[in-house]
């Protein structure tokens, strides 16, 4: 019972993320590894939804793709951007992207 209420509340909060996200204008987009080393993944671009899908554009393609209900959104301190973590569908791995963005006013 205690379990299906943390879920959900977990995906409400992911779709909320998600769509605010969406339509954000991105600057570069990095790839962190466990390691501790980013590497950059693309520039200029924009971050979307589509569907129950979330899409990373970037460099005039897909960098990442993923269900919105099963990847962790968190925005940056300085709300110039958002830490990405999910399965992507693409690359077929578990990513971990910080994307940097240009705020809307």
């Amino acid at each position: 019972m205690f379990g299906l209420e943390k879920i959900s509340k977990e995906v409400k909060f992911r779709r909320k993320m998600a769509k605010k996200l969406h339509g954000m204008h991105i600057k570069y987009v990095m790839e962190r590894f466990g390691d501790g080393d980013d590497i950059i993944v693309g520039r200029e671009g924009a971050l979307l939804t589509r569907g129950k899908e979330f899409i990373v554009f970037s460099s005039q393609h897909d960098v990442f793709r993923s269900y919105i209900d099963e990847t962790d959104f968190s925005e940056l301190m300085s709300l110039g951007g958002a830490v990405i973590t999910g399965y992507d569908l693409l690359s077929g791995k578990e990513r971990n992207l910080i994307a940097h963005y240009t705020r809307n006013a």
